[in-house]
């Protein structure tokens, strides 16, 4: 799909959408407890319909409306389970451990480069507890049960790794231990996963520092509302630095949401030459790199957005230039230069990645433009271009071959 942009004043009011990664937290844990749980606020998402497909695979009896989601029956024992996670990395690594421990085989599929991205923690553990583990182009199998222990974790790899096992141990026959070794990324991605853990009746909380002691329990069913999405937000008050004047409704402060940071972070970038470590909320590095024209802004702790949807530094460098805009990348920072934005030379182009997608809508409001691949917000954001529109965006889709 094409986009297609002229420049256009965003301004207005509008609710935030549902947090993608509250609602892919509480639909596991509402797939895997007892009695029936209802949620509401959900935006279905790509990333969002292939958890729930993949906990349909897994036995769960669900049932879907317009924005909410009923789940009648918990998953079930199988002797095999295929799951095709799409493009969710999210999905993947939350569900390993626990397809692992519900099925007597699994195998893992995937879209796009999720299957290339890293899984060696799992990998790790599994060489420890002796779970057969093999991995080919495009899937991975797994046969075995993770028990109940204690586990050590890298901290400076996804947090998705830890949430995975979080899910899973209350499960096993006995209380378990995670360690986690500094340095600590992506901590508030861990807390909410606590929080929504919690909220379906099982105990798992800190105890000494960087390690989290985990019940054995059972997940209770309950009903729940999706908070609104802090990562999301942050691309429609981005408008604001390029010259919009939109506000976000239906935003919680005390959310556990680490991208809310964001607001921070687009204070700082009004000064000269900002400097912003993304090293716990990588999401944020798109947006934040488009917004950095005006003032620049070095920005540190970039390592691990060349292993998302796409290679975010080296795509928004490439499509960044296209504006005008000069960057400077090194292997964990990223430098944009104070520059004089003109309407890009050359389509641009998604990279097949929602968030770059989203970055760049918001340079073209002010220049105009053409986005190649627009279709990628789906993944997160599927309502994104409506909602731009409703606050002034004038742009265009098409269908392309």
């Amino acid at each position: 799909m094409r986009a297609e942009f002229l420049p256009s004043h965003i301004s207005g009011r509008i609710t935030a959408p549902p947090s993608k990664s509250e609602a892919h937290r509480a639909i596991i844990c509402a797939c895997l407890a007892d009695g029936v749980s209802h949620i509401d606020n959900i935006e279905y998402s790509n990333d969002i319909l292939a958890t729930v497909n993949c906990m349909r695979s897994l036995g769960a009896e669900i049932e879907t409306d317009k924005d909410s989601l009923t789940v009648t029956n918990p998953v079930s024992g199988r002797e095999y389970a295929k799951l095709d996670c799409g493009e969710s990395g999210s999905t993947l690594r939350f569900l390993i451990p626990l397809a692992v421990n519900l099925c007597g085989e699994c195998e893992f599929t995937g879209s796009g480069r999720l299957m290339e991205r890293p899984l060696t923690v799992y990998e790790d553990i599994f060489g420890t507890c002796g779970v057969e583990y093999s991995r080919d182009v495009g899937v991975l199998k797994a046969v075995g049960k993770i028990p109940a222990g204690c586990y050590t974790l890298a901290g400076n790899i996804s947090s998705q790794f830890i949430s995975g096992l979080l899910f899973a141990l209350p499960l096993t026959e006995a209380d378990s231990t995670l360690i986690i070794s500094p340095p600590f990324e992506s901590k508030p991605y861990v807390d909410m996963t606590l929080d929504t853990l919690s909220a379906f009746g099982i105990k798992a909380e800190f105890g000494e520092e960087n390690m989290i002691f985990i019940n054995k329990g059972t997940y209770k069913g309950r009903n729940i509302k999706v908070e609104g999405d802090w990562s999301n937000a942050a691309f429609l008050e981005a408008f604001n630095l390029a010259g919009g004047n939109v506000v976000v409704d239906d935003l919680d402060d005390e959310s556990h949401q680490g991208d809310k940071i964001y607001r921070e972070f687009f204070k700082i970038m009004q000064r000269p030459l900002a400097r912003i470590d993304l090293t716990d909320c990588p999401d944020l590095g798109p947006v934040c790199m488009a917004l950095a024209y005006r003032n620049g802004a070095e920005f540190s702790g970039t390592a691990r957005l060349k292993i998302k949807e796409s290679d975010r530094t080296a795509a928004m460098a490439q499509e960044l230039a296209k504006f005008g805009i000069a960057t400077q990348e090194s292997e964990d920072t990223f430098t944009v230069f104070p520059s004089e934005i003109h309407a890009p030379v050359s389509p641009l182009n998604s990279h097949n990645d929602h968030r770059i997608v989203m970055a760049l809508s918001v340079l073209c409001t002010v220049t105009g433009g053409v986005i190649d691949g627009a279709e990628a917000v789906s993944k997160s954001f599927p309502s994104f271009f409506d909602n731009i529109k409703s606050l002034g965006a004038e742009v265009k889709l098409y269908e392309t071959a």
